[in-house]
């Protein structure tokens, strides 16, 4: 049955001129962007905001979640190399020999967090609303965002699944591999996408945005399940923990979720 199988060796760059050269990964990063934008757009209109407030909450997400996730990546799995090359962290560039390397190695984890500190800025000094208020409706847009980032990472053949054993899954010809591992990338991506219309449903036909916090809460804990649960079927990041019995990304997954349990309590506990 070889048919199940897929062999998986996509050109992985958009166009390049000279050394430059842009990937389908930066595609789907502004794709991330440009939709996520929209959607809010659509938010605020909704909730009477005004359009200017919009302009400037694209370049609070794109730093925040640019330095979040560069710094997260490497604080969480190459600490070494954010104190010996901190310009590469927060540059798309290699220094020896110097050239254009766009942004390699995103912690999704650290993300969460850059977004978080710059909606917190963006919430004091634009919108002057609550934290809650932003994060309850940003979290709609970053649902769909984080599919086209995996679809990113299944281009660039990274974050891979553990092999399948069977014919079933994607070989990597990229990797210099003949053997069929599971589409971790897809299995993200398609969970984030029922994630994007479960809360696209409850914003537009629930009352549920009234409770501030609740939203933000419930995404924490499925986004983090998700992660928690299809981190069983990639392979360790980092190679020399590969036999714990949880990985780094479950391990910072659990807290996560723990925090999203108590922002429904406490939300549901205001509106009682």
């Amino acid at each position: 049955m070889i048919y199940l199988s897929i062999d998986w060796n996509p050109n992985i760059e958009l166009f390049k001129i000279g050394s430059f050269a842009v990937r389908y990964y930066s595609l789907m990063f502004v794709l991330a962007f440009v939709v996520g934008i929209q959607i809010l757009k659509k938010i605020y209109k909704n909730e009477n905001i005004s359009m200017e407030k919009l302009d400037s909450v694209f370049i609070y997400l794109i730093v925040g979640t640019i330095v979040g996730a560069r710094i997260g990546h490497f604080l969480f799995y190459d600490t070494r190399f954010l104190f010996e090359h901190p310009l590469e962290v927060l540059l798309p560039v290699k220094f020896d020999p110097f050239r254009f390397t766009g942004y390699q190695g995103l912690a999704s984890h650290g993300a969460a967090i850059g977004i978080i500190i710059a909606m917190y800025f963006y919430s004091k000094k634009v919108l002057h609303k609550p934290l809650l208020w932003i994060l309850d409706r940003i979290v709609i847009a970053v649902a769909i965002g984080a599919a086209f980032i995996r679809i990113g990472n299944l281009i660039n053949s990274e974050i891979i699944g553990k092999p399948t054993n069977s014919d079933y899954g994607f070989i990597f010809r990229q990797l210099g591999e003949d053997f069929p591992r599971h589409p971790t990338q897809l299995y993200e991506a398609f969970s984030y996408l029922l994630l994007f219309l479960l809360f696209w449903y409850l914003y537009w036909k629930t009352d549920v945005k009234k409770k501030e916090g609740y939203l933000l809460g419930l995404f924490l804990v499925l986004l983090w399940t998700i992660r928690f649960v299809v981190e069983f079927f990639k392979e360790a990041q980092v190679a020399d923990r590969g036999a714990w019995d949880l990985n780094t990304g479950q391990l910072l997954s659990i807290p996560m979720v723990l925090i999203g349990f108590y922002l429904m309590y406490r939300a549901n506990r205001k509106a009682a």
